[in-house]
């Protein structure tokens, strides 16, 4: 049986145990720059005892944002900001961290959540015009999207490496490239959002061929020390649209290009989605991934309880457990997991102290946990 608290290799990086903070948007940057919300945040989530910690969607050019408050890291400014938050949280954290490349496409130039979120129109204050696939836009009556050029899809390859090349120089152990939730990866990969009808078009290997060509980009521009993996919705919820079957085909060709893990989501590309909430919804998906590749599986998806995180991992279904959403509503989700597992977590010297007197023994210091 594997432990929840369990080392894991992500290729060159081993993680200390396979509770992973997945990508969370905050829409707190200020032109892509990374700004004090980003220090007291991931400042906080590096305390959690998670195994990894990955920041949310980063764009790898403006146009490439969800919102004009997205974080990016396209040039000397955004990645100095970013240096800054990173220096912070690293000063009192030995947590690994990662970082996820995005872009938006159709999903770009939208109001922040708590505005509502809508598309907003090139000629608004804080829009801008969208690329895609295809000019299909994402809502029926939002604005529509600008088919990509082949000029522009080079153009965004060549993003991708350089944002992974500061990544790297950022120190970031893993890199994930974004391609689900039906952003712009996601909608060349998806015949709902992709009607093309030249080389990036029409048939499956067609439609992987921007997101392979992503991974190798990014994978060549880093050194073999990083890790490099792919999060995927491995459906549409929609019918007629990227399922399983086309997942598993994708994490094959990633795996034998060396990707060293793939975080396995759904949905997120086609308002007609019907998807059925419930805890661990989304974990059928990675298992059927994880018996065709060996690669390690991140699962995700309504994981709330630690004994079913835990199951999840003693009947393979996943290598790893995601959390996002719910470490939010519980930053320590780590501890109270360790101490619902009879297990140890390693915490910063300051937070010893806080140990209830019934679970004596779960926190221990971080210094028993070297970096790797």
């Amino acid at each position: 049986m594997t432990s929840l608290f369990s080392p894991l290799a992500l290729g060159p990086v081993e993680i200390p145990n396979r509770i992973v903070i997945a990508p969370m948007c905050q829409y707190s940057a200020e032109n892509g720059l990374a700004s004090d919300w980003h220090v007291q945040h991931l400042g906080g989530l590096s305390q959690s005892g998670a195994g990894l910690l990955i920041l949310e969607a980063t764009a790898v050019e403006p146009r490439g944002r969800i919102s004009w408050a997205d974080l990016g890291l396209w040039d000397d400014a955004t990645q100095a900001a970013l240096a800054r938050v990173l220096a912070a949280v690293r000063r009192y954290s030995h947590v690994p961290l990662g970082i996820q490349l995005a872009h938006a496409g159709r999903k770009a130039s939208v109001a922040r959540p708590w505005e509502g979120g809508l598309p907003l129109p090139p000629g608004d204050p804080h829009g801008w015009q969208t690329i895609a696939p295809s000019d299909l836009p994402f809502l029926p009556d939002g604005p529509a999207p600008q088919a990509a050029t082949l000029s522009e899809l080079d153009d965004i390859v060549q993003a991708f490496a350089a944002a992974a090349r500061r990544a790297d120089a950022l120190g970031f152990e893993v890199i994930e490239i974004h391609a689900a939730h039906g952003y712009l990866l996601h909608q060349f990969l998806s015949p709902l959002a992709n009607r093309r009808e030249d080389d990036y078009g029409g048939t499956l290997e067609n439609r992987l061929r921007l997101t392979l060509r992503v991974f190798d980009a990014v994978r060549a521009a880093v050194p073999a020390s990083r890790a490099v993996g792919v999060r995927i919705s491995a459906s549409d919820w929609a019918e007629g649209g990227w399922d399983v079957a086309q997942s598993i085909e994708l994490a094959r060709q990633l795996e034998q290009r060396g990707s060293h893990f793939i975080h396995v989501s759904s949905g997120g590309l086609s308002t007609l989605q019907q998807i059925p909430l419930r805890a661990g919804y989304q974990v059928p998906f990675a298992e059927e991934i994880r018996r065709q590749v060996g690669t390690p599986v991140i699962a995700v998806g309504l994981i709330t309880d630690p004994h079913h995180a835990q199951a999840i991992l003693d009947q393979g279904q996943a290598d790893a457990i995601g959390i996002a959403r719910g470490v939010l509503y519980d930053p320590r989700w780590p501890w109270h997991a360790a101490a619902a597992l009879g297990r140890t977590v390693p915490v910063a010297p300051q937070y010893l102290r806080a140990e209830p007197h019934d679970v004596k023994g779960v926190l221990v210091p971080a210094t028993q946990f070297p970096r790797h």
